[in-house]
């Protein structure tokens, strides 16, 4: 059974993805919050497994609450899905680099809602394609939003290390990836997991936005765009 938290600032909303995932056999609500504040109280009392995060909401937004929730995780450490109804650039960057594991527009079906909480909670991340295509763009003509600190140092890993490192931030999978390399994805696990407990990452969005913003890939890089 798959627990989902569902915050959003409209209580229209909010109960309407509430309705759609109790309607999935695999799936529980365990909450729903109204604001940012109510979502960081309530995650770790309910351990949800995937948070449904609306981004604009009064007080503390959905990027905030991301960050927070997920700072004070431990072992149990939610994915956590972004809907919004603004594709704007500044709000991927920011929840990307927080740990945010995906993006979707409100208007998405409800099918692939479902399908996209059945994603990450497997561990994948998803971006819903005019995300992709804009987040893709933007780093065409920029090198992306400055960091709020020095990079982690790439030089770190071992060159199979940064194979995988690429590959992940090119939005593979793992099982994707240990074709690529003719490995198990057993061996693409270990590789990731050491390169990420060296970098000091917590999620493969953060694989992601650092693979971006040190160069190591580029946007003609990111030929795959998630489904």
């Amino acid at each position: 059974m798959i627990k989902v938290l569902v915050v959003d600032d409209q209580p229209l909303v909010r109960a309407g993805l509430a309705a759609l995932i109790r309607a999935v056999p695999d799936l529980d609500v365990v909450g729903e919050a109204a604001t940012g504040e109510e979502a960081v109280r309530l995650a770790p009392a309910t351990r949800p497994d995937v948070i449904l995060m609306d981004i604009r909401m009064p007080g503390m937004n959905g990027v905030t609450a991301c960050e927070r929730i997920l700072a004070a995780a431990d072992d149990h450490q939610p994915r956590v899905l972004i809907l919004t109804t603004f594709d704007l650039d500044d709000y991927v960057y920011n929840a990307l680099r927080v740990g945010a594991s995906g993006f979707l527009l409100k208007d998405t079906p409800p099918e692939r809602l479902i399908a996209a909480i059945h994603t990450i909670a497997s561990g994948d991340m998803l971006f819903a394609p005019t995300v992709t295509r804009r987040l893709i763009e933007t780093y065409t003509h920029r090198p992306g939003p400055a960091a709020s600190g020095p990079l982690p140092d790439l030089d770190l890993l071992t060159a199979r290390e940064v194979e995988v490192f690429k590959l992940v931030g090119q939005a593979l999978s793992n099982t994707e990836i240990a074709t690529r390399l003719c490995v198990s994805e057993a061996t693409v696990k270990t590789h990731l997991n050491r390169a990420m407990a060296k970098l000091c990452l917590s999620s493969r969005a953060q694989v992601v936005a650092l693979a971006y913003e040190s160069g190591l890939i580029t946007p003609r890089a990111a030929r795959r765009c998630p489904p």
